[in-house]
């Protein structure tokens, strides 16, 4: 009855089912995965953020297949704050990132082609493609004993194997924070350009950058060497994942931008899934960014720091991972056991959940992932309790 493309398993992990355990006896969990920001205590200015609601335009129904036109100059706005400068007519709006992948995949795959995905990173993509009928194929970061790179060879690899129409990077990625360098990004254009695939780049956690790597961030939005998609929304950007609103920065030769363009927008007029009171409110909300990020970036900041220092001071092997970005950090120790085994037990005898790195693909055993968007009191709390230090 069903689509094969939908036959995953569904049932429940042991590590979800420990945590649905512990909530049904009222125990209380201290959960360092916590990432949905309207659950961990950020404020939100209600006057801003609210107030920008009421709008007599949005009770008139004016569809545009890429998104209202002053929608997408408050987005250029927000490029160009971080010195990107960008046509309103090269932005796609979506409903969200994960619309944005789907009709990116729809752009450039067709059922069967494959589609470059990086490895560790979060679960979503193997999802996205199946229900756009895209193989996922991966590429290693590879962790030198300084920062992640980039294993542009496996890269080439795959894209030699044929049918490789895209290669995907999260900058920074979740979880290891790490973003391409300009040594990277010019041998990826020139794969790219080799067998023809295009760089989709999902920056949502591109404004929350640590010291040191500000200077050596790049975004694909100013990549015109290769056709290449940036993502972005009001998810990270200004911690609203409820206020349904994503982009697609577009860019590249001139001749195939065109043709992309004109496609993206046949596929965005078929669905004209972004509403139009939060493309009038994100008119008023971006220019106001810094009143959430600058929030972030405390918390995010302070969490590291305490994270660093408890390794350093610690003699039990535990090695916090160098993060330029993003709000997750990665651990690695030896754990004894299995992760989702150690994971388990952590949560049952003291009560902090955490996610195992198997969860984002890491090749070996022995890495914690944590949310350094975790209230600071929680996180201090349940980090002192991960007997890993």
């Amino acid at each position: 009855m069903f689509s094969r493309r939908t036959n995953w398993e569904l049932s429940e992990n042991p590590l979800s089912l420990a945590l649905a355990g512990c909530k049904a006896k009222g125990l209380r969990v201290l959960d360092l995965t916590e990432s949905n920001p309207t659950r961990a205590g950020m404020e939100y200015p209600a006057e801003l953020f609210l107030g920008a609601f009421n709008n007599k335009e949005s009770l008139i129904y004016a569809p545009e297949p890429k998104g209202l036109l002053k929608a997408r100059q408050a987005v250029a706005g927000y490029f160009a704050a971080r010195g990107v400068v960008l046509s309103p007519e090269h932005l796609t709006l979506t409903a969200s990132t994960s619309e944005a992948y789907s009709f990116l995949f729809r752009l450039l795959a067709d059922p069967g082609d494959r589609v470059l995905l990086p490895a560790p990173s979060y679960p979503l993509f193997s999802y996205l493609a199946d229900i756009n009928d895209v193989e996922p194929a991966y590429y290693r970061l590879v962790f030198d004993g300084l920062q992640w790179r980039m294993d542009l060879d496996s890269i080439e690899k795959a894209a030699e194997a044929g049918k490789c129409k895209a290669v995907v990077l999260v900058s920074p990625n979740n979880p290891t924070g790490s973003f391409i360098s300009a040594v990277e990004l010019k041998r990826l254009n020139a794969l790219c350009v080799k067998y023809e695939m295009a760089i989709i780049s999902d920056e949502v956690f591109g404004d929350y950058l640590f010291e040191g790597a500000k200077d050596r961030y790049i975004s694909l939005a100013s990549n015109a060497e290769v056709l290449s998609f940036t993502l972005g929304g009001l998810s990270k950007a200004l911690a609203l994942p409820q206020m349904k609103l994503g982009w697609i920065a577009a860019n590249g030769p001139k001749d195939i931008l065109a043709d992309a363009l004109a496609r993206l927008e046949v596929i965005t007029d078929t669905f004209l899934s972004v509403n139009t009171p939060v493309q009038n409110a994100c008119v008023e909300w971006l220019p106001q960014a810094h009143v959430i990020q600058d929030q972030v970036m405390r918390r995010v900041t302070e969490n590291l720091a305490f994270l660093n220092a408890k390794a350093a001071a610690g003699n039990g092997g535990a090695y916090v991972y160098p993060v330029d970005g993003g709000w997750y950090a990665v651990l690695r120790a030896d754990l004894g056991m299995p992760e989702d085994e150690w994971a388990v037990r952590l949560l049952k005898e003291k009560g902090v959940y955490v996610h195992p790195g198997f969860y984002f693909d890491f090749e070996t055993e022995g890495h914690i992932v944590l949310s350094l968007f975790t209230p600071p009191d929680i996180f201090r709390q349940g980090v002192s309790l991960l007997s890993v230090f």
